[in-house]
């Protein structure tokens, strides 16, 4: 019996058709770890699914890749689901992957986590990049559907709290596919034409699907690159988005969001009434103290009678310059003692009291006193000084003393 002899194309046809045909294998969800990933620029992603014992080669084509609602990683623990065949120019089996889910986590909190992970690295949460939220806005802008709750809750809030505000409402969708894109465009818009001094951006509550417009990378950059301080008022209290994080202040729900937003009118009234009562005490105590003041002056001498009081001031001027005189004479009297105390001293060591005594000094042409009889020549004039004069000589010896 001849045997059938088959090309290697015709045997891996042959495999692919019966895998193709298998109902286990047409449809099956496999669980395993991510690694070797790759996402090429035609939008594919390979990637190899591995347990304990075995390993499993996937390809997700970009069409599926689409749907997906987060980005896939390696070490990521997946379930995937999709079809087993062959590629039959490798002869190897692989898995082609439908759709992919995270394993023990729900996509959409992957796909939050991720991006908050992402976002908060490039500094889009950083608290120095916040602006303050203006006290009294002049300008409100709305960014929701017209057509929700939440917008009408907001502007009955906005009246009867501030009813100074204007309101511009900037109708957008906000969940659906075309949502993120319509917000981002709405934040750009009133920043180019300046329509507000600020914005609240938001919705109603919602599940987390609901929501997900306000957890999408466009928006979270549209507001954080707002120049119009922003506010983020999206779903219930313990609703937590990425604008959340981006905008400037976030506020628990939209009517919370119009309570931050503007004063409380009927609060402000009573400031200004406060205000104003001690505005009206200062002056009165003002207005009294001067008049106490006023009082004083008229009951002063020098208002009831000036004359007197420029004698009276005469007569302390008076009596100011005979302090002054006495005190200057004192210092004069001092200061002469002082001068004939030095003067007595000086006449004490003065050489020339010595002659009064019957001592004489000679001195030479130079007016040098001789001290010394190697100071003089024989023949040199020299003068002697007497307690009543001067006598001129002529050296006639030297004699040195004994």
């Amino acid at each position: 019996m001849a045997q059938n002899v088959l090309s290697i194309t015709q045997l891996n046809e042959y495999i692919r058709g019966k895998m193709d045909t298998d109902p286990l294998l047409t449809q099956v969800a496999v669980r395993g770890e991510i690694s070797n990933y790759k996402l090429y620029p035609s939008g594919h992603h390979y990637f190899t699914l591995k347990d304990e014992g075995s390993a499993l080669r996937c390809v997700l084509f970009k069409g599926n890749a689409a749907r997906l609602r987060f980005r896939p990683e390696n070490g990521m623990k997946i379930i995937a689901m999709g079809k087993v065949s062959v590629y039959p120019r490798d002869g190897a089996y692989q898995l082609y992957c439908t759709g992919l889910t995270m394993d023990g986590v729900g996509d959409l909190y992957a796909a939050f986590e991720q991006l908050k992970k992402k976002l908060e690295a490039q500094g889009l949460f950083d608290p120095a990049h916040k602006k303050p939220i203006p006290k009294y806005p002049g300008t409100i802008g709305i960014i929701t559907s017209s057509a929700g709750a939440a917008v009408h809750d907001m502007l009955r809030i906005l009246r009867k709290r501030y009813p100074l505000s204007k309101v511009r409402l900037l109708p957008v969708r906000v969940q659906g596919v075309e949502a993120p894109g319509e917000i981002a465009a709405a934040i750009g818009y009133a920043n180019h034409y300046r329509l507000a001094d600020l914005l609240i951006v938001g919705r109603g509550g919602g599940s987390i699907e609901d929501l997900w417009a306000f957890n999408d990378e466009r928006v979270a950059y549209a507001i954080y690159h707002s120049e119009i301080p922003v506010i983020s008022a999206v779903g219930h209290e313990p609703d937590v988005t990425i604008s959340d994080y981006v905008a400037d202040l976030r506020a628990a729900t939209p009517s919370n969001a119009a309570e931050l937003a503007v004063p409380d009118q009927d609060a402000l009234r009573q400031n200004l009434d406060a205000m104003s009562n001690a505005m009206v005490s200062s002056l009165s105590r003002q207005v009294k103290a001067a008049r106490q003041h006023l009082k004083v002056l008229s009951a002063s001498q020098a208002l009831r009678s000036p004359t007197g009081y420029l004698e009276q001031r005469s007569q302390s001027v008076e009596l100011l310059k005979n302090r002054l005189v006495a005190a200057q004479n004192q210092n004069i009297t001092r200061a002469r003692q002082r001068y004939i105390a030095q003067i007595s001293k000086l006449e004490a060591m003065s050489p020339l009291k010595v002659l009064t005594r019957g001592y004489s000094m000679a001195q030479t042409q130079r007016g040098e006193v001789v001290r010394s009889i190697n100071q003089v020549e024989l023949g040199e004039r020299i003068r002697i000084r007497l307690s009543d004069g001067t006598i001129s000589a002529t050296v006639m010896n030297k004699e040195e003393g004994k």
